[in-house]
């Protein structure tokens, strides 16, 4: 036993000395990359492969999602680049972009507010689609002063589409019959499971959807190109432009390939330009909210849950769960220095009783004097509304999907997929109600009578909290509610948010909410902190160099197969689907 203490102190002692050389090892690289920055530098960032809205403090999401910079990381950096004179411009690689529309709107926005410190900012694409939807990032392009293509690129602008996958043809295929019910007539996650088609109100509030996003793109196009709304309109039915036509419509600036772009920079700010990634300048600039008054960030990501947040990598997502949210927002109301909670919040719902635990906390911090405004991503509906609608301000871009305000619940019936399968079931019960769940049983008359007693109950809860939550009449909230959901512009409009924008939209009103001057700067601290990566494997089990690799090549994998598996969930065939859950139809722009 006493050699095993004097090795275990061996083993203590040599990671010390482990840790303080490595401490030194990369303050000496963080010195050298300070020096390494000269007075004209470019900032360089790659939307090629997306953002991500949070990196969850686990192995599988740490490594997946390592090169993907946050939405945040794109703001903060923009803002510091804005003021930074060894700064001189932006340039963008926009090819192959997947984002959300809020998402867009969000980087977009940022790129703006560049622009009004008079540098220079530079998109350039090696196509806009390529046989593929462009428009999305098109949209986004036309944030930048100047936009190039490849001489053998298009811009495929072919406008917004909205596609829903129906399964009752596959149920029945199967043997499966969906026994479910909802609250009310658009809360259209149903209709994945019982239609063929769109229903009336699930067609009208897609619709809607469709138009406000199409008009929120068209008329952003046509200030930032100087086209009028009309002829953006006639463009888009155009659809596709090749090279030189795109030039012609004035949809781009001119033909060029990525060196000529770049020789293009050296031209105007000379040859000793040098070029810095994103990261890079995060690491050697740091934060722009990194000092002042302390504002707390809770990140809800994902669909909600009880439990422990966590990552997914079979679906590629992250969950929303009660028990690490809970927490956080306990420990920023007892953290004295946080004067204000921004909770950002993307997330199509969950669990009811999750999503309510949630809420509870919100409504604590503000008893507590922590005001909590909530900044909305690309979805916030159903749970994701619900855990946001007692804040003091909910913001969002235009293009958020929110609201949803509605519920459902069921089982799915598999007797005859069993029988198909030649599987049989037999059982005994304890309990006249024991069978409620099943899939084996339908309801009886009674047991589908206590599930409509349920909905009522969540309904009555969702919309009675809600109205308190905005101050509205109930009668108001009753006819945005119904399951509909609403574009931010719309979701404004009708009471369910106050404001449009994104993170410094939210900071301002956060700054306003707790007293602080509105010239005087903040610095935001993450709830829960985010822990050393040697931590969080130390907790999960170090994995080895060749399990690495293994799970970068089913993560590649599992990107073809992820529409699939999503819908399943879905469909409830794997995992709960949850109560306050809302449809997300396929979009293509």
């Amino acid at each position: 036993m006493k050699h095993f203490f004097k090795t275990i102190l061996m083993i203590i002692g040599g990671m010390t000395l482990l840790s303080g050389f490595v401490a030194i090892l990369f303050g000496i690289l963080f010195w050298v990359s300070q020096e390494d920055v000269s007075d004209k530098t470019f900032l360089e960032i790659d939307f090629s492969n997306g953002l991500v809205e949070y990196v969850p403090d686990d192995p599988g999401s740490r490594m997946m999602l390592a090169k993907r910079p946050q939405v945040i990381d794109v703001v903060e950096a923009l803002q510091n680049a804005s003021d930074d004179d060894r700064i001189s411009g932006i340039v963008a690689r926009l090819s192959h972009m997947r984002m959300g529309m809020a998402c867009i709107q969000e980087v977009r926005n940022a790129v703006l507010a560049f622009r009004k410190s008079g540098k220079p900012a530079i998109a350039y694409a090696d196509t806009f689609g390529e046989f593929s939807p462009g428009t999305g990032s098109y949209y986004l392009a036309t944030a930048f002063e100047k936009i190039y293509l490849q001489p053998s690129g298009d811009i495929c602008l072919t406008g917004l589409l909205l596609e829903t996958q129906f399964l009752k043809g596959t149920f029945e295929k199967l043997g499966v019959v969906p026994r479910i019910d909802r609250r009310h007539e658009y809360k259209n996650a149903v209709n994945t499971f019982t239609e063929e088609t769109y229903t009336e109100p699930h067609k009208e509030a897609l619709t809607r959807i469709t138009d406000s996003i199409f008009g929120q793109i068209v008329k952003g196009i046509a200030q930032a190109r100087d086209i009028s709304e009309e002829n953006v309109r006639g463009l888009v039915d155009h659809g596709l432009f090749l090279g030189q036509e795109a030039v012609n419509a004035k949809l781009v600036d001119g033909l060029a390939y990525r060196d000529a772009v770049y020789e293009e920079i050296k031209s105007a700010v000379g040859d000793q330009v040098k070029f810095l990634s994103l990261w890079d300048y995060l690491e050697e600039a740091g934060r722009f909210y990194a000092d002042g008054e302390t504002l707390a960030l809770i990140y809800g990501v994902g669909g909600i849950q009880r439990g422990r947040s966590q990552y997914n990598p079979l679906f590629g997502d992250a969950a929303m769960g009660s028990g690490t949210l809970t927490k956080a927002f306990r420990s920023a109301i007892a953290d004295e220095d946080v004067k204000a909670i921004l909770f950002r919040v993307n997330s199509p719902g969950g669990s009811y009783v999750a999503s309510d635990s949630i809420w509870r906390e919100t409504v604590r911090a503000k008893a507590a004097g922590k005001p909590v405004i909530v900044s909305m991503g690309n979805v916030a509906g159903s749970g994701g509304y619900f855990v946001s609608m007692a804040a003091d301000k909910i913001i969002a871009q235009p293009g958020t999907i929110t609201g949803s305000i509605g519920v459902f619940a069921g089982k799915m019936l598999t007797s005859g997929f069993w029988e198909k399968m030649g599987i049989s079931w037999d059982e005994v019960h304890a309990g006249s109600n024991a069978t409620i769940w099943t899939g084996i049983r339908d309801y009886t008359p009674e047991q589908w009578s206590r599930l409509q007693d349920t909905l009522d109950r969540i309904y009555a809860d969702f919309t009675t909290k809600a109205a308190k939550g905005r101050e509205m009449p109930l009668e108001k909230v009753m006819n945005a509610a119904r399951g509909r959901v609403w574009t931010g512009e719309d979701a404004k409009s009708l009471g369910l948010i106050d404001e449009l924008g994104g993170f410094p939209e939210a900071i301002a009103l956060a700054k306003a909410a707790a007293g602080i001057p509105e010239d005087r700067k903040v610095s935001l601290k993450l709830f829960p902190e985010k822990k050393p990566l040697i931590e969080v494997l130390l907790e999960k089990g170090e994995m080895s160099e060749e399990a690495n690799i293994s799970f970068a090549a089913m993560a590649q994998t599992l990107e073809t197969i992820r529409p699939l598996l999503r819908s399943l969930r879905q469909a409830g065939l794997l995992g709960d689907a949850g109560l306050l859950s809302m449809q997300n139809p396929w979009v293509h722009h």
